[in-house]
């Protein structure tokens, strides 16, 4: 049987505020208020805009968007022609927005995690190496690198007649950069609805993984999921009839025909970026892989592992905690700075939406396409990194 406590003497009971609910009103009487004053404004700012618009006889509106566009684009991802409209234009200048910026990602964080690394080396040369890299290219803006590889790709490059070897096929000039690209056919089909498949199915096996070994505390095994990935396509490619004809470039006296070409802007934008934002990237790395305590490394060593398996295993791991909120800020940047495209003639969202203001003087809803683009672009990628960091956050037991 359970008895009731003794109340102590002298005890008091504390007496709960009954205006809490009242404060809570308020503050929601508050936010509607500030809510519909931000609405009204909004409306005024529209209203006197569209006012003046039609004093000075100027065009509004988005139906400029299914008129004719009237210009050609130098680079596409997809096939244009002068004569489609503003939208299909603008569509292209997405295209080669996300094409720049999500290639400079990648190779960003490949180049500046392993220019990090290097930061730490015990190596002397490969430490100052990295040191100068990251050095120079954070302390020099990015439009005069952009300017500088421009001038480095059209100037000193060898002509299309001469163009450097890199790999078979494989052409770097004045030109760009030539490449051999497999012909299409229906035959790559299976191989390409084979690719996907094999990522879906090495996801699923890593996840199986992951779950054995935190209920048997035994390694995953890896093989099967990367078996996966490249095995599913290749019986595509095997059921396909396994094609292999390549559309590999030709040099001739004035040029490199064939193959698939990356042009000297597209070129010159991708470097900037990769190198600018790759420096910055360098040393959220390093100061990730600093923040974590040298007892885990030193614990690693007792265990028997290498330097190399501490890094991959235990400190990296621990790193991403601390590494991946800045550098997201970095590949938020990345897709921003994209829009200085302009400055080499890489024909972005902002190009386009240039070239179509001066077509048909619509600034103000040209200006309002790049700024919902990039804004979309920029929580995209927020949204993802988000859910990333969710993953790999300290989750307490």
């Amino acid at each position: 049987m359970r008895l009731p406590c003794a109340k102590p003497p002298g005890t008091q009971r504390t007496a709960v505020p009954q205006g809490g609910s009242h404060v809570g009103r308020r503050s929601l009487v508050y936010q509607i208020v500030a809510v519909l004053a931000l609405l009204y404004l909004g409306w005024v700012l529209f209203s006197n805009t569209e006012q003046n618009l039609a004093a000075m006889q100027v065009k509004s509106g988005f139906g400029f968007l299914l008129q004719p566009a009237g210009f050609d684009i130098g680079e596409s991802a997809f096939p244009y022609v002068a004569s489609d409209t503003y939208l299909r234009a603008f569509l292209v200048g997405v295209g080669n927005t996300l094409r720049v910026s999500l290639l400079g990602i990648v190779l960003a964080t490949i180049l500046g995690t392993l220019a990090g690394i290097g930061r730490l080396s015990h190596n002397f040369l490969l430490r100052k190496l990295c040191d100068v890299y990251v050095e120079i290219l954070r302390n020099v803006p990015l439009l005069i690198q952009l300017l500088a590889l421009y001038l480095v790709i059209t100037q000193l490059l060898p002509s299309a007649h001469d163009a450097l070897t890199l790999l078979p096929y494989t052409y770097l000039s004045k030109s760009g950069l030539q490449m051999p690209v497999p012909v299409w056919s229906m035959a790559w089909a299976p191989a390409l609805v084979g690719l996907p498949l094999g990522c879906l199915g090495a996801w699923w096996l890593l996840r199986r993984a992951q779950k054995r070994q935190a209920r048997t505390g035994g390694r995953p095994r890896r093989l099967p999921a990367l078996l996966c990935v490249v095995g599913l396509p290749l019986v595509g490619w095997l059921a396909g009839g396994a094609p292999h004809q390549f559309d590999v470039p030709e040099i001739s006296i004035f040029n490199i025909s064939g193959g698939i070409s990356l042009t000297p802007e597209f070129l010159a934008l991708l470097a900037g970026l990769t190198l600018y934002t790759s420096s910055y990237i360098a040393e959220i790395v390093r100061a990730g892989i600093l923040a974590v305590s040298e007892g885990q490394l030193n614990a690693g060593a007792a265990l028997g592992l290498t330097r190399a398996q501490s890094l991959r295993w235990i400190i990296l791991p621990q790193a991403m905690r601390v590494i991946v909120p800045p550098i997201t800020s970095q590949y938020l940047n990345l897709a921003k700075n994209s829009s200085l495209a302009v400055t080499v003639g890489y024909p972005d969202i902002v190009s386009i939406a240039n070239t179509s203001i001066n077509q048909n003087g619509q600034a103000l809803e040209c200006i309002s396409i790049i700024m919902l683009v990039y804004l979309l672009i920029s929580l995209v990628i927020a949204l993802y990194m988000n859910w990333y960091n969710r993953r790999v956050a300290l989750v307490e037991r």
